[in-house]
C-alpha cells in the first residue's frame, strides 16, 4: 500500500496518477455518509471514511484490519486534518484524533509514505 498525505489542494491526487499510474476511473472518493469500496485501486479523501466510522460508532482500524486483503495493494490518499488548533466540536475532535491514529497505523504498514506540499512530494518512508 502507498499512502499519500497532505493538506487540501496540495497535489495528492495528481501525484497518485503520475507516480503510481492510477487512472481517474480507478479512484474512489470516500464520502462522509457511505462506506467506500475498500477494494478500489485508489481511495481518495480517506479521512471521510474515518468520519463515517466515527459518526456511526464503528472502528476504522478494526474494519481495515478485517478487510486488509482488499486494500493491501491500494493507493490511499488522506487530507491532513490531524494537526493545528484542536476543534471545540466533540465530533470533529474525535474525527481528527481517530484519523491521526489510523494514519499512524497505516503509515507503519505502508510500503511508501509521501507527504505533498505545494505540489512537491516529500518521501517520508
Amino acid at each position: 500500500m502507498k499512502l499519500i498525505i497532505g493538506g487540501a489542494y496540495q497535489g495528492k491526487r495528481e501525484h497518485a496518477v503520475k507516480e503510481y499510474g492510477v487512472r481517474e476511473e480507478q479512484i474512489v472518493t470516500c464520502a462522509p455518509d457511505a462506506m467506500p469500496d475498500l477494494s478500489a485501486p485508489c481511495l481518495d479523501r480517506f479521512e471521510e471514511f474515518v468520519f463515517y466510522c466515527v459518526t456511526h460508532g464503528l472502528s476504522a482500524r478494526e474494519i481495515l484490519e478485517r478487510e486488509e486483503e482488499k486494500w493491501r495493494d491500494s493507493v490511499i490518499i488522506c487530507r491532513e486534518i490531524f494537526s493545528g488548533v484542536v476543534p471545540v466540536d466533540v465530533t470533529v475532535r474525535a474525527w481528527r484524533e481517530e484519523t491521526g491514529r489510523v494514519m499512524t497505523w497505516l503509515a507503519s504498514r505502508a510500503e511508501r509514505v509521501t507527504r505533498m506540499f505545494c505540489g512537491i512530494p516529500q518521501q517520508l518512508k
